[in-house]
């Protein structure tokens, strides 16, 4: 594409900071540096025609990890860590609140229930025997018991009599808050242009040359906010996930509310607009599923279906109305990369899933890096 001298011009010269990425930690990086430097030219470019990967394709989860999830990360983290990292998730959760306000995002506290099949007793043993433990390790971040025995209140079908809960967990309306977000940086002055895909970038002492799949441009810093697709343009060890999801249309007189965990969190579901959201499955095919295309496969949307029929809604009839997928930036530790990788380049990348809890944190560190 040829550009004019008047787009160079307006668009694409004198740029002070470029963001790769128009999702959560992207659009968040871009408002701290507008605080920063409010006179700064900055510029975020977005390979959709959307905020693509995970941030409007989530299931709007304002989680801080079921006790399962807790469990297995104290088998790879110290407690210190994996208190530092459910620190992480309750301080970015109340940052997003903070910074969009609870109806701009649709916040809504009705807890978040850790749920379990019937064939995992043993899970279900174990978590309950570790509750203690596992309540003292994070009462100095909740400052109370964060996990709770609940009974089988919504009535599911095919799992353990008692759900474990954490009633701090919410859920948000992920359209909204990106909407919101989106709408702030705007008014903050920082142009955002999509359906641009960057293919490169070079490396220079006072700038950074940007090559797109339009056009090629210079900006004095460069900052990679691609998370899932973050192995693309940079060395960091950041695999591809990608996230199934699948959500009913209306149905009368729904009364499941909450944040739902199957499986040590590899499905999850939560009631949205009097539908039901259910997504995950990745389990079924860790390998296929470690792809940046999006797209759906029998397998798993089969099986979301299954847990649909036998163990959500077993007596209530449903129709399915939209399927859809999310990249997710996953890694062997569950803590973000934000760090500087040159001169004038930055990234914060590798959300581990929890983009909704930390990618404000993480877009606020990463234009932190700055100072």
């Amino acid at each position: 594409m040829n550009l004019s001298y008047w787009e160079y011009k307006t668009w694409l010269s004198n740029i002070d900071y470029t963001i790769i990425g128009s999702g959560i930690v992207g659009l968040n990086c871009a408002v701290y540096l507008k605080e920063q430097f409010p006179k700064a030219k900055i510029l975020v470019l977005e390979r959709g025609l959307l905020p693509q990967g995970a941030s409007t394709k989530n299931a709007g989860f304002a989680c801080f990890g079921s006790i399962s999830e807790v469990l297995s990360d104290l088998k790879m983290h110290s407690e210190e860590e994996v208190r530092q990292l459910v620190q992480k998730r309750l301080e970015g959760i109340q940052l997003l609140r903070e910074n969009l306000g609870d109806e701009q995002i649709d916040y809504q506290n009705h807890g978040g229930h850790e749920v379990y099949f019937q064939e995992q007793e043993e899970l279900f043993e174990d978590c309950l025997g570790n509750l203690e433990w596992v309540n003292s390790l994070l009462n100095p971040v909740f400052k109370t018991d964060s996990f709770q025995v609940h009974p089988n209140s919504f009535n599911f079908e095919g799992i353990q009599k008692y759900y474990i809960t954490n009633p701090f967990e919410g859920q948000i309306n992920t359209g909204k808050m990106m909407k919101a977000l989106l709408d702030k940086v705007q008014n903050l002055g920082v142009t955002v242009l999509n359906a641009i895909g960057v293919e490169g970038y070079v490396e220079n002492m006072d700038h950074v040359a940007v090559k797109t799949d339009h056009f090629e441009f210079k900006t004095h810093k460069l900052f990679i906010a691609t998370n899932g697709f973050a192995s693309q343009l940079i060395g960091e060890t950041v695999r591809p996930a990608r996230a199934q999801v699948l959500i009913t249309k209306p149905i009368n007189n729904l009364n499941i509310k909450g944040t739902f965990h199957l499986e040590e969190g590899y499905y999850y579901f939560r009631n949205i607009d009097n539908r039901i959201l259910l997504g995950g499955g990745r389990n079924l095919d860790f390998k296929g599923e470690e792809t940046s295309s999006f797209g759906e496969t029998a397998l798993i949307q089969n099986r979301l279906e299954h847990i649909l029929h036998k163990v959500i809604l077993p007596n209530t009839s449903f129709d399915i109305d939209l399927r859809w997928s999310g990249i997710m930036g996953m890694g062997k530790q569950k803590k973000p990369i934000v760090k500087q990788l040159g001169k004038n380049v930055y990234c914060g990348v590798r959300m581990g899933g929890m983009g909704i809890a930390i990618g404000s944190l993480v877009g606020k560190e990463l234009a932190n890096l700055m100072k």
